[in-house]
């Protein structure tokens, strides 16, 4: 299959707006769970999730957490401008942006920036009775987004302080609504930790700390990666053929321990959410390039868009896991930093995920073509099913248990 040449019309279905999920279930893992094994189709409430999952696996997460991204600001003239949080850019690290006190820096997206074409934008507000004042500057234009200076006057506190205090989450465009109280909490899995995303990985949205109680008396094994998704999972697919179609860049952090589970484990995952499945996959062509690169650069430990269809890769998932197992011990680093632009599609050879976890996503999306990929173009027969047996849609709908 030349999987540039994809028509993304193939992968078009019906979607009325009535499926699509605006709120969560009151109880997460009341949620309806999908089973797909070996083509055999049937259905179960996600709470039921550990009867279906294989005996001694190792189960991996994406921890990362939502960010109150979205900064709104408005100018004497009255109009309103909405500054979108994309990706830290001074300091370019998550952690130390979010510690950052006083200033940093960031790639935005700007709502409204026709009415914004020069000058310093400011808000005002009070923590614990003391009056402080955010600033903003725009100091040019980074590829599609703008580059952003942010200053603020309390001393004590970091950025993260900042955008927990006057920042709002964002939730998907496609549920038609604005942000309430709630999505503060139900927007995020019960083991995020680590900020950075601008979305969920939703389909760690149905764990309960009981479901996840039940997968260790089980004896499967869980592990944690970091993916801070980025606004680009929204971005629709408008080219005819997918090789037209850019994907977003988004930052991943892997503990070399959990590298050494999932050696352990023969490179056999069970991956939650489609973010786990690129970072794991990615992981994969990072260590093809540090087998045949030992001593390269941190740096340019990337996963390009199309690496994986570019060159046959046969070097078994093990041996490339211990190839980035191996350059984390010369270089002296607990943990792998890295980026992906990886895009999985039918044609695709999936290396290290074995069976994954994952909700029902929008009609000609890269996240169905990587589901279509993984069942082997099987993903029509699993959205008919789901169609007509009440699943609900998109991030705060069910879910799937996909084990082709």
């Amino acid at each position: 299959m030349n999987t540039k040449q994809i028509h993304i019309a193939d992968y078009n279905y019906s979607l009325p707006d009535c499926r699509i999920a605006k709120f969560p279930l009151a109880r997460r893992d009341q949620s309806k769970l999908l089973i797909y094994r070996h083509g055999d189709i049937q259905e179960d409430v996600f709470a039921h999730i550990t009867d279906y999952l294989p005996g001694g696996a190792i189960m991996v997460f994406n921890n990362t957490k939502v960010i109150q991204a979205r900064l709104h600001f408005q100018k004497a003239t009255g109009a309103h401008i909405e500054v979108f949080l994309l990706e830290p850019y001074a300091p370019a690290d998550y952690e130390r942006m979010f510690e950052a006190k006083g200033g940093c820096e960031w790639l935005c997206l700007v709502g409204n920036m026709k009415k914004w074409k020069e000058g310093v934008l400011s808000c005002s507000f009070s923590v614990d009775g003391v009056p402080v004042t955010l600033t903003c500057e725009r100091l040019g234009e980074h590829a599609t987004s703008q580059r952003v200076r942010f200053v603020w006057d309390h001393p004590g506190m970091t950025f993260a302080d900042i955008i927990d205090t006057v920042g709002e989450l964002p939730i998907p465009p496609y549920l038609n609504r604005k942000t309430q109280e709630s999505d503060k909490t139900t927007y995020q899995t019960v083991y995020s930790k680590i900020k950075g995303s601008v979305a969920a990985p939703t389909a760690g949205l149905h764990f309960t700390n009981e479901v996840l109680a039940d997968i260790d008396a089980k004896g499967i094994e869980r592990a944690e990666l970091t993916l801070h998704v980025g606004a680009g999972t929204f971005k629709p697919v408008k080219s005819e053929v997918i090789e037209q179609h850019e994907m977003h860049t988004e930052f991943i952090a892997v503990p070399k321990q959990v590298i050494d589970r999932i050696i352990a484990h023969q490179a056999q995952v069970v991956a939650v959410g489609t973010t786990s499945v690129r970072t794991l996959e990615s992981l994969y062509y990072m260590g093809v390039f540090l087998h045949e690169h030992p001593e390269a650069d941190p740096e340019m430990l990337h996963v390009s868009q199309w690496q994986p269809y570019e060159a046959h890769h046969d070097l078994p998932a093990v041996e490339a896991l211990q190839a980035l197992a191996a350059y984390l011990e010369r270089k002296h680093l607990t943990v792998l930093h890295g980026s992906t632009q990886i895009i999985i599609a039918p044609g695709y050879d999936y290396k290290i995920v074995k069976a994954m976890v994952t909700n029902f996503h929008q009609p000609q999306s890269t996240l169905l073509l990587l589901v279509s990929a993984f069942v082997h173009g099987d993903w029509q027969r699993i959205y008919d099913y789901a169609l007509g047996h009440d699943f609900r849609f998109l991030s705060y709908g069910d879910s799937s248990l996909l084990i082709p």
